[in-house]
């Protein structure tokens, strides 16, 4: 009598469908070879004003006096920038008037114009499309929380990774975006809650937060892989935890910075020395899906991610986020999240929480959320193999402004 020799895993993998990734309504760019076009690089365009949030505090002295006016008033200038969030020389009384309109606009440049804003019914969610200098066009959504308010912020303008499902990657990367640039969302946004522009009641989840009114979380989950635009994305959170006027006086720990895998900048993001939060977008647990769903996968395996995260959390001791968004037959299969389990665990415990995410819904699509049982099977079996894993909310369907959503309109829709 013939004896079955396939693991748990084969024989569970004939018990529902499999679903292959592919582009719709789209065709990804290929390279030379004919798999996924991968751009790491940034392309050459001009580049952005030099902005007060882009110097060192020493340089903004430097060119505060190059200005003709002592550098104590760059203190001043930063005061009004990163505290009360206001590049308007009307507001900035304490300078001399008449070199005023001058030392603004050279030391806070334009860098964004809000070109559309969508809100939720409810307004607790504020999804921004900002142009750049250049006509780029990048995304930036604000949402509030019971007690906390989080700004999803923007790295590149596009994305060069390829991601069959994410809006973001279809036109490829446009380029990498400045710190300042990425800073400046943040002052927008909390230029925004100050004005009373954010909805619900601003008094909830407020009272043990001094800081509930601005925004107090930042989740590098926006448009870009914040990996592959590495020196930028780190000179901005450090301006974001540089203590006010300096900087935005934001908690290290409240800023999540994520990435499809690029496994050398996450062992160097290891040794920044910042107890930020790490996030890895994993989606899939084994080689075989994660190539096709994942591109960058065909430079480094499921594995080496997880390794590289795992030398993350030995290196911080800041615990890693997993995420994973759960697509219908795809990759939501109970067998996954025992892979999955297995090769967390298999690294240690208490290292890891994993963050299912559950795809936005495109009715007839491909690329569609999984049911409800089957999110709760895939949490309930991470959960029972000891992986704390909580199913997450994902905020701004309705304004196409959660994860995988954001793909800036073309400059004719503007």
């Amino acid at each position: 009598m013939a004896t079955d020799t396939r693991t748990p895993f084969e024989e569970q993998r004939s018990a529902r469908p499999q679903v292959r990734p592919r582009t719709e309504g789209w065709t990804q760019a290929q390279d030379s070879e004919g798999r996924p076009l991968l751009q790491f690089a940034s392309p050459k365009r001009g580049k952005p004003p030099v902005h007060l949030a882009d110097m060192t505090v020493e340089e903004r002295v430097e060119k505060v006096k190059e200005l003709g006016l002592p550098g104590f008033r760059a203190k001043q200038l930063s005061t009004h920038y990163f505290t009360h969030y206001s590049s308007d020389p009307a507001t900035m009384t304490d300078l001399p008037a008449a070199q005023r309109e001058e030392l603004v606009a050279g030391m806070l440049p334009p860098l964004l114009t809000e070109t559309r804003r969508l809100a939720t019914d409810k307004g607790d969610t504020i999804k921004f499309l900002w142009k750049l200098h250049d006509g780029a066009l990048v995304e930036s959504v604000l949402m509030r929380y019971p007690g906390r308010i989080t700004l999803c912020v923007s790295s590149q303008a596009g994305c060069g990774m390829n991601c069959p499902f994410c809006a973001t990657g279809q036109a490829g990367l446009t380029r990498n975006m400045s710190t300042a640039e990425i800073v400046e969302q943040i002052v927008r946004a909390n230029a925004a809650i100050a004005a009373g522009e954010l909805g619900g009641d601003p008094r909830k989840g407020g009272q043990d937060r001094v800081d509930a009114e601005r925004v107090t979380n930042i989740v590098f989950m926006g448009m870009g892989e914040p990996l592959a635009n590495y020196k930028r994305v780190i000179e901005a959170v450090r301006t974001m935890i540089a203590p006010q006027p300096h900087g935005l006086g934001m908690s290290a720990r409240g800023i999540t910075v994520s990435t499809v895998g690029l496994v050398p900048a996450i062992k160097k993001l290891a040794d920044e020395d910042i107890p930020l939060t790490f996030a890895l977008s994993l989606h899939a647990p084994d080689d075989e899906l994660r190539d096709e769903l994942i591109p960058v996968n065909s430079r480094w395996k499921a594995d080496e991610a997880i390794d590289a995260a795992y030398e993350y959390y030995a290196k911080t001791g800041r615990r890693v986020s997993i995420e994973y968004a759960l697509i219908k037959d795809m990759n939501d299969h109970a067998w996954r999240a025992d892979l999955l389990a297995e090769k967390l665990n298999a690294r240690g415990k208490g290292w890891v929480h994993v963050n299912p995410i559950p795809l936005n819904p495109t009715p007839g699509s491909v690329w569609t959320s999984s049911e409800p049982h089957v999110q709760d099977e895939f949490v309930r079996r991470l959960n029972a193999a000891g992986v704390p894993t909580t199913l997450r909310d994902t905020r701004g369907k309705e304004i196409d402004g959660a994860c995988g959503q954001l793909a800036a309109a073309d400059e004719t829709d503007v």
